[in-house]
């Protein structure tokens, strides 16, 4: 299907502009992140519907809870980044982490593009989701989903930007069997065949993994209108 039909359908049937890229075009946008389809301001609260491999997963974000964090999710939403990537960090009960592409072209050039800290304003309580990092200043792409109250310990360090309002137990039914060992966290330092390799490594070793088969934007009623022509405008400069 061609991107003008698509774009034809998805008003149709009253869905947010940016569920419109297809795979190529999106992959090729994926690959310039400077562009500036790559760098809009967020809504200041939009939801994010993500199709799992076990179920409906909607994440509430808010903007004011962390303006770097809301944006920069946003965009990479928008691209299509998460799409087929692997939740390869699932420890029951504590979090679930997930955020590398399964393409190395792809992780790899995003793997350095860092956003500023934000100040914390809510806590990681069960529910929300923040950017993992290893040092200030270094959140990339990599997001992790509090499946437990972690305000205790995480609240000194994580900044949540949103918050789980439909499929909490999707989030915490996602396969737990392989622990820290499918890549761990980006402080472990075993990440780096999943940059290498990608979604081929992954499943080759850790078959079993949950994934992400989808993940789009969905925006509130407000911001359809701005959303259809910032995709209309996207589309024509294809």
């Amino acid at each position: 299907m061609r991107l003008r039909e698509l774009f034809v359908l998805a008003t149709l049937i009253g869905l947010p502009c940016l569920v419109l890229l297809s795979c190529e075009s999106a992959s090729s946008l994926l690959l310039h992140p400077d562009a500036a389809e790559l760098n809009r301001r967020a809504p200041d609260v939009f939801d994010v519907r993500m199709a799992t491999s076990k179920g409906e997963i909607v994440i509430e974000v808010h903007r004011d809870w962390s303006p770097h964090g809301a944006d920069h999710f946003y965009n990479l939403v928008r691209a299509g980044y998460y799409d087929d990537t692997r939740f390869f960090r699932v420890i029951q009960g504590r979090w679930a982490q997930f955020g590398i592409n399964g393409d190395p072209k792809i992780s790899t050039m995003w793997r350095g593009r860092t956003i500023p800290d934000d100040p914390r304003v809510e806590s990681n309580t069960r529910g929300t989701v923040a950017f993992a990092f290893a040092v200030p200043n270094g959140r990339t792409t990599q997001v992790f989903i509090n499946l437990k109250d972690n305000s205790a310990t995480h609240d000194a360090e994580f900044v949540p930007f949103g918050t789980i309002v439909r499929g909490v137990e999707a989030a915490d039914a996602l396969n737990a069997e392989y622990g820290e060992s499918a890549g761990g966290g980006i402080r472990g330092g075993r990440q780096e065949p999943l940059f290498e390799q990608g979604n081929s490594y992954l499943q080759q070793k850790f078959p079993q993994l949950d994934r992400i088969v989808r993940a789009r934007v969905v925006a509130k009623s407000a911001d359809f209108r701005e959303g259809r022509r910032s995709c209309r405008s996207a589309l024509q400069a294809l």
